[in-house]
């Protein structure tokens, strides 16, 4: 009998360990699903078992505990639930490049202009600018709107732009530098990280849908540079202040006086140079006229030559002359009667015979 007991005895104290243990088990599972840290298993039996008391069928209490359980799977997978550790999903990583045939100047000129984006780019719906180094954007994605506050970090003109952004739907950080290729080619290269916010967010994001819509706008800057801003370069002013580490250490005003008394100090020196290239003209004017002096006195003296030449054939031509050319002439200068004599004489000398 006492063996009895005993056996009895230790039988009931493993059933009560036992039931201790579970109901255990089933207090910590509770818990963690109070908490968030649940499973979809879990959180399906629970939802099953709930519909169950509330007088719902076996069948549709468990198709709802189903649909609980993927519900909680899909928020798993893109880092949703209720409280702990959510699962991170990487940034999406925007590299594009383009060259545009406009100087680095009027390129970085156009960038600058914020507030003209949404005049040429097709998703961004307004911009404004409350200080230098903030701004604030909407655009369009699909549907939705969103907004975010952009801060640049670095802006150096003609060189680079650095900002950082934020925003309740992800934000986008970046940076955009212009490089000079040929004075009328510029290469800008355009780098983004977009971290991406909620579920909709992400979804777009598996399909790298952000980048698409980056690269598309970015053409569309391209675009409106080659076609608008090409025609009227002087008038696209920009922002030429300087930002460095997140502060203005120089406004646009200031820079573009600096710019125009570092032009003024230019002018004077360039007048300068032209002097000095027009003493050379002219000593080269000079130096060419020595050149050319000899080659004329060498041509009169050609020509003089010539001349002289002339006269002395003319002079031989002359003396070559008949005898009877140069009486004739001599007659026809003297009176008639003395024409006659000298004719007879000669038909008189004629008529005599040769010896």
């Amino acid at each position: 009998m006492r063996e009895l007991g005993n056996l009895l005895s230790a039988a009931g104290q493993r059933a009560v360990d036992a039931a201790g243990q579970k109901v255990g088990s089933v207090t910590d599972r509770l818990t963690e699903y109070a908490s968030g840290q649940g499973g979809a298993g879990l959180v399906a039996a629970v939802t099953g078992a709930k519909k169950v008391a509330e007088g719902k069928s076996p069948l549709r209490a468990a198709f709802s505990g189903g649909l609980a359980g993927m519900k909680e799977k899909v928020k798993g997978l893109f880092g949703g639930g209720k409280g702990g550790k959510a699962k991170k999903l990487k940034m999406t990583n925007i590299e594009e490049t383009l060259d545009v045939g406009v100087p680095v100047r009027v390129a970085y000129n156009q960038w600058t202009q914020y507030e003209d984006f949404p005049s040429f780019m097709k998703k961004v719906e307004n911009v404004d600018r409350p200080s230098d180094e903030k701004t604030n954007w909407k655009a369009q994605v699909f549907w939705s709107h969103r907004t975010w506050e952009a801060t640049t970090i670095q802006q150096v003109p003609d060189q680079n732009i650095v900002w950082r952004s934020k925003g309740p739907k992800g934000h986008v950080d970046g940076a955009v530098t212009f490089h000079e290729l040929s004075p009328d080619l510029t290469r800008i290269m355009l780098v983004m990280e977009y971290h991406p916010q909620g579920l909709f967010e992400r979804t777009g994001n598996l399909w790298r849908a952000q980048g698409r819509r980056a690269r598309l706008e970015f053409k569309h800057f391209r675009r409106h540079v080659m076609t608008q801003t090409i025609l009227k370069p002087d008038e696209v002013e920009g922002w030429r202040g300087e930002i460095r580490d997140g502060e203005v250490v120089k406004d646009h005003e200031t820079a573009m006086r600096e710019e125009q008394e570092a032009g003024k100090q230019e002018a004077p020196e360039r007048e300068q140079e032209e002097p000095e290239a027009s003493d050379r003209e002219q000593e080269e004017q000079e130096e060419q006229e020595e050149q050319e002096e000899p080659e004329e006195q060498e041509a009169s003296d050609r020509e003089q030559g010539g001349r002289e030449e002339e006269a002395e054939e003319t002079a031989s031509r002359k003396q070559k002359r008949p005898l009877r050319q140069r009486r004739e002439n001599v007659r026809s200068r003297r009176p008639d009667a003395d024409v006659s004599a000298d004719r007879d004489n000669e038909d008189q000398r004629s008529e005599v015979p040769a010896r």
